[in-house]
């Protein structure tokens, strides 16, 4: 009986150890790629974390230091030596709006914009040919008159020899006497009034009030023309007239700047339409009012010389120099330059700092003069490139920096 359970016991073992066919082989094989994937994911994890570690160490244990950046650029020398900048817009200190005295249609127009006139020039003409009419008659009226002044004066001559000889009374010398007046006050009236239709005459003729350029048309041939009249059937003005050597540049001052800026001062004008040309200018005018709207002073800027480019409502950028300048100095050819702080020197050579991928580089450069405030860089940097401004003793090559 013992022997019996012995072999019983023996083959539920043996039992226990078969492969169990009713499973099926896939429930295996997908365990095991799942632990694999999972093995995997972990690995690739701690691959990335281990990466990123070693790339943000500098970040997370050496923190970047904070600078300032400055920029190399092209400057004139006066740009280094202006105490002040402004803005503002050439403008013709002589300038007119022409037009007629008369009123009428404009028949001829002799110019366009940009002609040149000369001072009395006939610029256009009205319509007439009524007052010329009137002007005819006023002429004619006046001969009448001295033909009649003739007879009348010959026989006032022969009344007074009659009544000399008491051959006539004397309220008929009188009555002579007053139509020889009569006639004498009809002839002054009717010059009066021919040279009053002259002026008229004269009034549909628009001439130039000084030499000058033509800005602006405003009118054109077959338009009415009437003075301070301008509306929808009328022209005010038939051209505009500007005195081209009376051009300068008014610039706004703001009020807290404007001790910096006397009369006569020397000055460096560009304008924004041509900025690589500089002209010499002076402080012409500090206008002794200011704008409450913009706290600002108007200053006049007249120009020492200039060409055929300068032209009225150009916008323009003026430089108040501290030191006087001469024509030749603002045309000298603007040099690189960078900040005087911005040079530091290390060992035997000057150099800079420019910021590559977040790390300070150290740049040698090759100076050249000195400016207030700037020196010239002669080589080793280009214009408009970045360094930092200021760099202390703790900027070296290959540390970590970041703009403030």
């Amino acid at each position: 009986m013992h022997c019996k359970v012995k072999l019983e016991s023996k083959k539920a073992d043996l039992n226990s150890l078969r492969i169990d066919r009713s499973k099926p082989v896939n429930e295996y094989t997908q365990a095991r790629k799942k632990k694999l994937i999972t093995w995997a994911i972990v690995i690739v994890v701690l691959l990335i974390a281990v990466i990123f570690l070693v790339s943000s160490w500098d970040k997370l244990f050496s923190p970047a230091i904070e600078v300032d950046l400055t920029i190399v650029s092209l400057q004139s020398p006066s740009q280094s030596d202006a105490v002040l900048t402004a803005s503002g817009y050439v403008v013709a200190q002589r300038k007119a709006s022409v037009a007629s005295k008369g009123t009428g249609r404009l028949v001829y127009l002799g110019v366009v914009e940009g002609d040149k006139v000369k001072e009395n020039q006939i610029i256009a003409r009205l319509e007439d040919n009524d007052i010329r009419a009137q002007l005819d008659e006023a002429n004619a009226n006046l001969k009448l008159y001295e033909a009649q002044l003739l007879e009348a004066e010959n026989n006032f001559n022969r009344q007074k020899e009659l009544f000399n000889q008491k051959v006539i009374s004397e309220s008929q010398l009188e009555n002579a006497e007053t139509n020889y007046r009569s006639i004498l006050a009809s002839i002054n009236l009717a010059k009066a009034q021919t040279q009053s239709i002259e002026v008229a005459l004269e009034n549909m003729i628009i001439r130039a009030p000084f030499d000058g350029t033509v800005l602006t048309k405003n009118a054109d041939v077959g338009e009415i023309v009437a003075p301070l009249a301008a509306g929808i059937n009328s022209r005010g003005n038939v051209v505009t007239i500007a005195d081209m050597t009376s051009l300068q540049v008014e610039a706004d001052v703001s009020e807290s700047n404007i001790q910096k800026i006397t009369a006569g001062q020397d000055c460096e004008i560009t304008l924004d339409a041509y900025p690589n040309i500089r002209y010499a200018g002076f402080v012409a005018k500090i206008v002794p009012t200011a704008d409450r709207s913009k706290a600002t002073v108007m200053v006049k800027v007249g120009f020492k010389d200039y060409d055929s480019k300068v032209l009225p409502e150009m916008s323009a950028k003026v430089l108040f120099l501290k030191e006087q300048k001469e024509i030749a100095d603002v045309n000298e050819p603007p040099v690189l330059m960078v900040e005087n702080s911005a040079i530091v020197t290390r060992g035997d050579k000057k150099v800079v700092y420019k910021i590559i991928n977040e790390k300070a580089v150290e740049i040698p450069v090759i100076t050249g003069r000195e400016f207030s405030g700037y020196i010239e860089i002669v080589s080793g940097l280009e214009n408009g490139e970045q360094v930092i401004d200021n760099p202390g003793k703790e900027i070296v090559d290959g540390i970590s920096v970041k703009e403030k």
